[in-house]
């Protein structure tokens, strides 16, 4: 999507660390408006380019009195103020607007974090517009500073019940300011704020809706792919990737050619019952290449999470530069592009952190489809997805008559199994045992008619071994981790809560089938802390 075709009603938000940044993105997409999140230390031409109508400065972990804290770039204020763009600051946003417009921010007497009351304190039709002095909400608090002096111009709209400034406004500079994170759940009313922010007082139209963006990337395409070129798609088996093949084969039809690897860190059966489910459903040209033999011997060894995936990156290209190749000879012209279902979690979680002073790492993972491709690369990339969440993807899929069936299957990482072996992936029997073990984890929840309500579920091995009492035997045998999520993006998630006799039932499944196993752990960490895969 080029910025161009939403510049008018973009909403742009400056990201500057919370762990909610990106739900805010989410929130506002939810009312049919388009959001884009970039680092809230972008130059002022990054901003300005995409023309936005409304900026969105986060929260996040600094203090603005910090020497290294992030803060928007010089000229910022003059451009919003010459060109009209409203402004709403959210927690640490709020105190970047109050100390850089004059005012003045300090450290709160009383902390406040968590479920706090705050009152309306001035009626005007503004933030709270329809609310009356005196009403008050439950929000979400989080903050060590708080506002003492404002800006001249600016005005306290709301306060916490311990007197703290909750929310200030300017309406005619066009700065607003909420302490509290209203993209929350645990601020009921902090959607309905929003929604009032954007849509009545900025005038941004909800209009942005899944078809536009499926017509509008289909332009893109074409523009981008010349009318003679060729293209390889990447195909995992997953939704990114399927959606992402199926868009640009009806944008340039057969001169699409997939290929489906088996780098050996694949489910149980997982190449048969994919390759079966790309030729019945879906009608895509693919080939399937089995490249376990190559993929596994480059591994062997490696028990760096990083280098492992590093390596599987690498030797995706080497095969999808090879397949090109053998195109070559048959068309008499070499594919120059590569299709890959790069999402916006994906691109979000390889960027460094704002404030961190870092130009690239410090990431919490690089997928094999962002962080993980050699720069010698010689394909061009094509992400058609890469502004999506996934679930923006199931619902662009539904308009591509991709089967709802397969639209659901939860998301599967493009290192494979790699990530959910701890340490070196080749290693005893290390994968078929945890092939069996995924297997019955993953159908048992299909039988409980359960597996729509998790976001991903998947088993680990784990590198340890321990003793058990098996057949009337002590053994000394590896143990297993399960993992089910809930998630809305995969951005944030919450460990799934099964009932007692299923996970009873589950545990003595795997001891009793899977040999090598005689000890079933579950992984009942949220992210964060924890991400959802393991490495």
């Amino acid at each position: 999507m080029e910025s161009q075709t939403v510049k008018s009603n973009i909403v742009l938000i400056l990201d500057y660390g919370s762990q909610y940044t990106h739900l805010i993105t989410r929130r506002i997409r939810s009312l049919s408006i388009f959001s884009l999140c970039i680092s809230g230390t972008s130059s002022l031409k990054s901003i300005t380019d995409l023309n936005p109508s409304v900026i969105i400065l986060s929260g996040g972990p600094h203090s603005v009195h910090s020497p290294d804290a992030p803060s928007f770039p010089d000229g910022f204020v003059e451009y919003v103020e010459k060109n009209g763009v409203f402004v709403l600051g959210i927690c640490y946003g709020l105190q970047l607007i109050v100390q850089k417009l004059g005012g003045e921010v300090a450290i709160g007497e009383k902390q406040e974090y968590g479920r706090m009351v705050i009152e309306v304190v001035k009626d005007c039709g503004g933030l709270f517009g329809g609310k009356n002095i005196g009403d008050k909400q439950v929000v979400w608090m989080s903050h060590g500073d708080e506002a003492v002096k404002l800006p001249h111009g600016f005005e306290v709209a709301a306060r916490s019940e311990q007197g703290a400034v909750a929310a200030v406004e300017n309406p005619n500079k066009r700065f607003y300011g909420l302490q509290y994170h209203p993209e929350v759940t645990h601020s009921p009313e902090g959607m309905e704020t929003l929604r009032h922010f954007l849509l009545n007082i900025c005038g941004v139209e909800a209009g942005w809706k899944m078809k536009d963006v499926m017509e509008e990337e289909i332009k893109v395409i074409r523009s981008m792919v010349g009318p003679q070129d060729h293209v390889i798609c990447a195909l995992s088996g997953g939704v990114d990737s399927t959606v992402a093949a199926t868009l640009v084969h009806k944008a340039i039809g057969d001169r699409l050619h997939c290929v489906f690897v088996d780098n050996g860190l694949l489910r149980y059966k997982e190449q048969e019952r994919v390759m079966e489910t790309f030729e019945r459903d879906l009608h895509l040209p693919v080939t399937c290449v089995d490249a376990s033999v190559q993929f596994l011997s480059e591994l062997k060894g490696v028990t760096d999470p990083e280098k492992k995936r590093k390596i599987i990156g690498k030797e995706f290209i080497v095969i999808f530069d090879a397949f090109a190749n053998g195109l070559q000879k048959k068309f008499g012209r070499k594919p120059t592009y590569l299709v890959q279902g790069t999402l916006y979690p994906d691109v979000i979680e390889s960027c460094p952190p704002p404030g961190s002073g870092r130009t690239h790492s410090h990431t919490i993972k690089s997928h094999h489809n962002v962080g993980g491709l050699p720069k010698d690369m010689k394909l061009k990339l094509i992400e058609p997805l890469k502004l999506l969440f996934k679930d923006e993807v199931r619902e662009l899929g539904k308009i591509l008559d991709v089967p709802v069936s397969f639209l659901k299957r939860h998301p599967f990482p493009g290192p494979g199994l790699a990530v959910r072996i701890p340490g070196d992936v080749t290693q005893g029997n290390a994968l078929d045992i945890l092939r069996q073990v995924d297997e019955i984890f993953i159908q048992a929840i299909k039988d409980a008619g359960i597996y729509d309500e998790i976001w991903q579920a998947f088993a680990v091995f784990l590198p340890v071994k321990t003793t058990g009492v098996q057949g009337d035997q002590r053994t000394h045998s590896n143990a297993v981790a399960l993992r089910a999520v809930t998630s809305q993006d995969g951005m944030t998630a919450d460990w799934y809560y099964f009932e007692h006799k299923f996970l009873d039932d589950v545990s003595r499944k795997i001891c009793n089938s899977v040999r090598g196993v005689n000890r079933v752990c579950l992984d009942i960490t949220s992210k964060p802390p924890s991400t959802i895969e393991w490495e």
